[in-house]
């Protein structure tokens, strides 16, 4: 497989990019895309087999099922990002290691139905908040401690509709090259 090849298994949509002037247009995209996963994800996997759950999305990837179960730990990160910066003063959020988290025993053998439950609900609660979230309160700010980056959350919200755009496409993708669809 030639670089290039990988490359586009790694970035089915492109690596992420936030604009530096983020209009409510793009906020309310980028609502819809959190609102939108957890449906297009039950849909993705009601189509395959839970031995084909185990297959990875691309050499040296994640399996789908940890894929499913990464989605569910990093957007509970993030609905937890997005609470302490709405409610302290430019919080110093937890960094956590995703890869380690996808080799733990729940994201190797836990069926995928309880992430994409969990992920339901919480999208859920995400939306939620996101919708009533007024223009001030998408300009508040947390630090990444391995970087001391500061974060808006209208880029942070950004970057999770990448994500979610992200995975689903590794998944969708998968599928498709399979012909499970």
């Amino acid at each position: 497989m030639s670089t290039d090849e990988l490359e586009v298994l790694k970035y089915p949509i492109g690596k992420e990019e936030i604009p530096e002037e983020i209009t409510s247009v793009e906020i309310n995209e980028w609502i819809d895309d959190i609102s939108e996963l957890p449906q297009k994800l039950k849909e993705a996997v009601n189509k395959i087999t839970k031995k084909q759950l185990d297959t990875p999305y691309r050499p040296e990837g994640w399996t789908l099922k940890q894929l499913i179960h990464h989605i569910a730990d990093s957007h509970m990160s993030a609905l937890l990002r997005f609470k302490w910066a709405l409610t302290e003063d430019e919080p110093t959020i937890k960094a956590y290691d995703e890869k380690a988290f996808a080799e733990l025993y729940d994201s190797r053998l836990a069926p995928v139905e309880i992430s994409l439950d969990f992920i339901s609900a919480l999208h859920g609660k995400w939306v939620i908040l996101l919708e009533n979230m007024s223009t001030d309160d998408f300009d508040k700010t947390f630090v990444h401690p391995e970087t001391g980056q500061r974060y808006t959350l209208k880029e942070s919200l950004g970057h999770y509709s990448w994500h979610s755009r992200h995975h689903y496409a590794h998944m969708h993708n998968l599928l498709q090259r399979k012909g499970w669809l």
